[in-house]
């Protein structure tokens, strides 16, 4: 049986690279009917936070990625990292390394000097020499001298590196705890996993992960690494580029499906499909499909798909993901139109929740227009004209096509073209320039309330 695992550092929030990564360790696992897990690696205690674990736990759950195992902290597993690393020890696979942090610095020194790759010179690998007194030795593993580790990647094809190329890893610290690298093999071991999926920034370490299986006699999993994901000029993914938590996106009124989907499409493709659901993704998603090329990071193209999730969108559940934004807006739905109506009038036209909050503003506090905008479009040519739509409002029904032809009779009367009534009214009455039609405005913001609104305006033209 397939099974993966998402294995996110808690030292700082979850990011677009760490949910894609997830998503497509998840994406595989539900293809083949497998076993998704989230594991902590927590080992890094200096930076490590609770607050960066919730992060991550939040983000999963927004993102609705259900892991099916876990979460699964290291620093709960020491026990048995110890005992695997004593074991190594007994069996001759791991040494202790007594060379100081001057004495390692200096060999580093001499073979830049040399023009030499830096690395560690093995010096304790096979020493009879006393142990040095009051030294606290870290653990290295004992790399295979000759021969090359061979990776079939699933993403990136066959990977050979020689093991001269790699040095005796350090397994433990001086103070005891495991380092990552040794904490992921067991992990990984431990949990039967078969399918690592992971940023190919973790290239480099595969091969001496691999070595240390093969040490303990423990099954190999397939790798898939997957090519980062850059900014549009090229550079790494960074702040400036949109590479913020994913909860900002919450945050900032994005839908997670829409993130999904982009993030889904990052790197990955079926065809020409841009607009497609989990269901879909799941059905369609390979590994060998994943482009072997660095993706590009375009908010643009994230803005556009968030658009078109927006508009399939129901409107009940979009009514409860604008509320949290029309409240911080000092605006209590219960005074204005149903929200439902007000977000099936309005959703064609915005990108993010965020403005369908701010579009849907006006019609639960009235907005004060500019002075500027007021003189522009309230001139004496146009008053008399509102004054009589204003008059005649109050007998009309109150729906759209009656308000629409009562400011078609005005205009008519005054001699005026339609956008020369509708720009004041709306001015008047929402406070802004740009709105869904005027008298669709209108009949949802209600009868009292329009008047209320046009006549604290008209009061200064008297």
């Amino acid at each position: 049986m397939v099974r993966t695992r998402f294995a996110p550092s808690p030292t700082g929030y979850l990011h677009i690279g760490g949910a894609r990564t997830a998503l497509y360790s998840w994406a595989y696992a539900r293809k083949h009917k497998g076993t998704f897990i989230l594991r902590v690696e927590d080992t890094d205690l200096e930076r490590s936070t609770e607050e960066s674990v919730q992060a991550i736990l939040d983000g999963m759950d927004w993102l609705g990625l259900g892991y099916d195992e876990g979460p699964f902290y290291q620093m709960q597993r020491m026990e048995r990292y110890k005992a695997v690393l004593q074991q190594l020890l007994d069996e001759g696979k791991a040494y202790h390394c007594y060379a100081s942090r001057e004495e390692l610095d200096k060999l580093r020194e001499e073979q830049q000097a040399a023009g030499l790759k830096p690395r560690y010179d093995r010096r304790w690998r096979d020493s009879k020499a006393t142990p040095p007194v009051g030294v606290q030795p870290v653990i290295r593993f004992k790399n295979p001298l000759d021969g090359a580790v061979v990776i079939d990647d699933m993403v990136k094809g066959r990977v050979v590196v020689s093991n001269g190329e790699l040095d005796d890893l350090i397994i433990a610290r001086s103070d005891g705890t495991p380092t990552y690298n040794f904490c992921v093999v067991i992990d990984d071991w431990d949990m039967n996993i078969t399918h690592v999926i992971r940023g190919d920034d973790h290239l480099n370490n595969t091969p001496r992960q691999i070595n240390i299986l093969k040490a303990l006699n423990a099954p190999l999993p397939q790798y898939a690494h997957v090519p980062m994901i850059l900014g549009h000029d090229g550079e790494r993914l960074s702040k400036r580029h949109g590479a913020v938590s994913v909860m900002q996106y919450l945050e900032d009124g994005y839908l997670p499906e829409a993130l999904l989907n982009y993030l889904a499409r990052l790197g990955w493709a079926h065809g020409d499909e841009e607009v497609f659901d989990l269901d879909q993704f799941v059905e369609w998603f390979d590994l060998d499909s994943i482009s072997k090329s660095p993706a590009k990071f375009n908010p643009e193209k994230l803005l556009w798909l968030n658009q078109q999730y927006l508009k399939k969108t129901d409107s009940k559940r979009l009514s409860e993901l604008v509320l949290p934004f029309l409240e911080t807006d000092c605006c209590d739905p219960e005074t204005g139109p149903r929200m439902e109506e007000v977000i099936d009038l309005l959703k064609e036209r915005v990108n993010t929740v965020e403005e369908l909050a701010d579009a849907a503003v006006y019609f639960y506090r009235p907005l004060t227009p500019s002075p500027e905008l007021m003189a522009e479009h309230l001139t004496p040519e146009i008053i008399p004209a509102v004054r009589e739509f204003q008059e005649k409002l109050g007998l009309v029904e109150w729906n759209k096509p009656s308000i629409n032809s009562l400011m078609k009779s005005v205009v008519a009367e005054h001699g005026l073209k339609f956008p020369k009534l509708a720009m004041p009214l709306r001015l008047l009455v929402t406070g802004e320039t740009q709105t869904p039609s005027v008298d669709a405005v209108l009949e949802l913001i209600g009868r009292e309330e329009t008047l209320k609104r046009i006549s604290a305006h008209m009061k200064s033209f008297a």
